[in-house]
This record gives C-alpha cells, structure tokens and sequence, in this order.
C-alpha cells in the first residue's frame, strides 16, 4: 500500500467500536464485529478489515442491517441448526454460531449451520481461525442471494456472487487457512480498482459481450452488466463454475432461502461446519498426517531461486506476529474514510500512529 500509516491494534479495536456503537449497534455486537475486523486487518486482508465500516455504518443508517436481536431459530436437531439472521451484523452472527458449534461439538463431532438472511460476514479465514485456535476444523461458505457479478460457465449474463469458501485446520506450527472463492478476483477489489481508475493486470473480468477484460469498470454498467471471470477462466471456466453452485447447494438451498425469493438488500447466506478430529481417528493422528503433508510442501524446491514454498496462512500467521509488535498498516485512503465517519458521527478521532 502507498502511504501507509501503523496503528495500535488496540486503539484501533476501540476506535471501531465507538463508531459502530454511536451508529446504533448494541455494544457487545459492535465489541465482536470491530475485533473481527481488527483481527482481519491484522492479517493484512485489507479490503475486508476496518475500510468496511464504512459501509457498514450507511446500512445501520439506512436501516438495512439490524443494530441489535437475536437470530431465529429455524430448526435445530443438535447437531445441525439452521437460524434465520435478520440481516443481523453478520460476523456476530458468525461469532454466534461458531460459540454454539464449540459447546456441542465435542458431544456431536461435528456441528453444522445453514444460516439465511444474515448481514455480510467479511473475511472467511479470520473466522475460520476461531475454530482453528480450539484445535477444531471449520468449513465456511457464503453468497448474496440478492448480488449478480458471476455468469455461469459458457454464458455472458451475471448469475452469482464470487461464493467464497474456506477451510481452516490446525497445524503443530500454525492453522492453515485457505480462503478462496469461484471467480478469480473479487466484487472488494474490483471496485476498489475502478475507484482509483486502475486496470487489472491480467483479464479476470468478462465484459457484456463475453470477452475477456482487464477493465473493473465493467462491473459499474447496469445495461447490461459485465461479469467477474470464474476461476480457471475463459478455458477452463467449469471448475469455478462447479465450485459455485457447491456454494449455491450449502448456502441457499440447505437454508431453505435464497435466489428464487428475490431478496433486495445486501446480505449473506452461510454454511458452517465445524468439526473436532478427535471424533475421528484423533487430534493427533490428524496433526501428525497434516503436519507431514505441510512439511513436504514447504520443502518443495521454490520454482525460483531464492522463492518460498508457504501453506494458505503461514503469511497471515506472521502479519499478526508483526501487528501485534509494530501496529496495523492502514492506508491513507481507510483512514480518511474512517476520519470522515468519526466527524460525521461525533466520535473522538482515532488515535495518531
């Protein structure tokens, strides 16, 4: 990032907070969303840390997220529980069903959640490391039912969201956390893109007329719009297109709600599964077997000299060493935003660096 400035994860936690308590939310739901989102930006995922409060603060304005509630229990057998959300604030929401999932799991082995019409819940593998820090797996997915930025494989009209996924597991030296989702880039860094008038530098993106593009802007057309690229792209687009509707099936249609109910506001459908390798062959039959597939990874000749072989979160691991340490790199342009929110709602500046 250019101009970056460090902050104290701490001032940054309580900075968070007081902006989204001041815009309404009930305080201990501001207190776990701003951890999230702090925890996030500690792992340095940017796009989906503090620079969200913003967004987040113009829908409690806008009364389309929910300041404070509980969620509606659908269905609940145990071991799996389907909640209607409420477009409730939806890392609490996450937070929520992860607490609940950690006191049953060791009775049921593994716990699962279909959750509809929860508000956007951010960053995956922030989350799924909760589960990870308990020596638990965790399987997350999500999409908007009300968003379309992904054509299906072999069309040209936009269908889907990106549908991210993830999966974290412990490891003897640190979780991995792979968070990946069925379009090669993202609807965040997309727009972030078009906002600075920069191209990507390869064509993730598909115009209206089905041809591969560098240009974010296409996704801002409303007649008709263009499309995120599914990952595999222009050749081998199914595999994304494949991964999707697996999204689609957790998501939506094991919550009992979704597309063909036409919801007009930004929300989530999520699917959680958190299981303990305990209820299997054993914690330590599955570290040693997961460490062993690590270890060889990272032991794998770098394809460049001088490269290195790294697991999905080795590099989060070491960013939140480092924030916790030196303070968390903002940009010039999250902190303006977050300035401007803090004048708007009256709240005491953050802190300087």
């Amino acid at each position: 990032m250019n101009n970056i400035t460090r902050v104290s994860t701490n001032a940054l936690s309580q900075f968070a907070h007081n902006l989204l308590c001041t815009a309404g939310m009930a305080e201990a739901k501001a207190a776990t969303v701003a951890r999230l989102l702090v925890q996030t930006d500690m792992m340095q995922r940017h796009t989906h840390g503090v620079a969200l409060i913003p967004l987040y603060l113009d829908q409690l304005r806008n009364q389309l997220m929910e300041k404070d509630g509980a969620p509606e229990v659908v269905k609940d057998t145990g071991s799996t529980v389907v909640w209607d959300g409420r477009y409730l604030p939806g890392l609490w929401l996450m937070d929520q069903a992860l607490n609940l999932a950690f006191e049953r799991v060791p009775e049921h082995g593994v716990v699962t959640f279909a959750i509809r019409r929860s508000h956007h819940i951010a960053c995956l593998a922030a989350l799924v490391k909760e589960a990870t820090d308990k020596g638990y797996v965790a399987i997350l997915a999500t999409s908007d039912p009300s968003g379309k930025f992904v054509a299906p494989f072999g069309g040209r009209d936009p269908v889907m969201t990106p549908n991210p996924f993830a999966i974290g597991y412990p490891g003897t030296t640190g979780p991995v956390l792979v968070d990946i989702c069925a379009s090669i880039t993202t609807v965040s860094m997309a727009r972030t893109k078009a906002a600075a008038g920069v191209n990507f530098d390869y064509p993730w993106l598909m115009d209206n007329e089905g041809n591969p593009t560098t240009d974010p802007r296409v996704l801002e057309q409303t007649t008709p719009r263009g499309s995120l690229m599914l990952l595999g792209g222009a050749e081998y687009g199914h595999k994304g297109f494949g991964l999707a509707l697996m999204v689609e099936a957790l998501t939506q249609g094991l919550s009992g709600h979704g597309r063909i109910d036409a919801p007009n506001r930004w929300g989530a459908n999520v699917f959680l599964q958190v299981l303990d390798p305990q209820a299997f062959a054993g914690s330590q039959g599955f570290l040693s077997q997961m460490d062993f597939i690590g270890d060889a990874c990272r032991a794998s000749t770098p394809v460049k000299d001088g490269g290195l072989v790294r697991l999905p979160g080795d590099q989060a691991n070491r960013n939140i060493l480092l924030a916790q340490s030196d303070g968390i790199a903002l940009s010039e342009v999250t902190l303006d935003k977050l300035a401007a929110c803090a004048k708007t709602l009256g709240v005491v500046p953050m802190p300087a660096a």
